[in-house]
């Protein structure tokens, strides 16, 4: 059994529906194509994804969004934070299985929209996407996400930290 937790509502909700509206409804945030999901080498879809904060980068104009989330996280250092739009597919597809690092660190993914897309796990606990929810786990064990079916995509910010 895997180590993890799950919190509902985790950001108060003013706070939340200022993040939504920031990322979801407006037409000024900038989302970059890539052509696969989860590894390079896969051919499991295509996804939009927006970089918050890269360690070896810095961070974008949009990082101030997503402070609120980062101060609740305690991380001693923050490697990468990033969001996810997975466009709907007329099926669920799952996502090809990969780790966010090769080495120990925490991770965290922060559901902006509720659908019926998920996270597996690694020993196969599924986690379902639900809006202001966020997932603490190891994402350096084996792990992978979905498309949805009834939203207009399924989108998430990951959190990648040591602590």
């Amino acid at each position: 059994m895997l180590d993890y937790k799950v919190v509902d509502n985790f950001l108060p909700k003013k706070t939340f529906k200022e993040l939504k509206k920031e990322i979801i409804l407006s037409h000024e945030f900038p989302w970059f194509y890539n052509p696969t999901t989860a590894n390079p080498d896969s051919k499991d879809g295509y996804c939009f994804t927006h970089l918050f904060y890269w360690h070896k980068v810095g961070q974008s104009n949009h990082y101030d969004l997503i402070k609120p989330i980062v101060d609740k996280l305690d991380a001693e250092f923050i490697l990468r934070v990033k969001a996810n739009f997975y466009p709907r597919t007329p099926q669920i597809q799952e996502h090809g299985v990969h780790t966010d690092f090769p080495f120990k660190h925490k991770g965290f993914i922060f559901y902006v929209n509720s659908n019926n897309g998920f996270t597996r796990l690694g020993d196969g606990t599924t986690i379902e996407t639900v809006e202001n929810r966020g997932l603490y786990f190891d994402s350096s064990i084996p792990h992978n996400s979905t498309t949805c079916t009834n939203a207009d995509g399924r989108i998430n910010i990951n959190f990648n930290y040591l602590k």
